[in-house]
């Protein structure tokens, strides 16, 4: 049986409460992610902040604010004041089934996978699809 550590993206890009919305803004741009767990200095995990989370902090472009401006802003809001808390996290032995029907149950975008309430992993909508196209070429090599 698959299990969650079987999939799961580890390391992990990953913040502090303290750091930036600009600089999470700026890892989600360079790593091209969606998520990024927030944990303390010891990797404990705390928190996660979302694209969502993100575009829900930020001015309206109709606004009129120049990215400079905008680059200001957001140096001076921390991640605790929007990053969500109340959240859904797996173990490294939970079975990839399981995790699985969280996400699709819940509309969730990710699970954090915390083991000893440390931060070991993530496991995302796009290792499912991954692993589905992965299936499906296996499949089309049988035929």
């Amino acid at each position: 049986m698959l299990k969650v550590r079987d999939l799961m993206t580890s390391p992990v890009f990953s913040l502090r409460e303290n750091d930036s919305l600009h600089t999470a803004r700026e890892l989600m741009n360079l790593q091209r992610i969606r998520h990024i767990p927030i944990v303390t200095v010891d990797n404990t995990f705390t928190g996660l902040l979302t694209h969502r989370d993100i575009l829900s902090a930020t001015i309206s472009k109709l606004a009129g604010l120049d990215p400079e401006t905008q680059k200001e802003i957001d140096s001076g809001i921390p991640i605790h004041e929007i990053m969500r808390t109340d959240l859904t996290s797996v173990e490294p032995e939970t079975p990839l089934k399981d995790a699985a029907q969280l996400l699709l149950n819940h509309k969730y975008g990710c699970l954090p996978v915390v083991e000893k309430g440390l931060l070991v992993g993530i496991v995302t909508e796009a290792d499912f699809l991954r692993l589905t196209i992965n299936l499906m070429e296996g499949l089309d090599a049988e035929d």
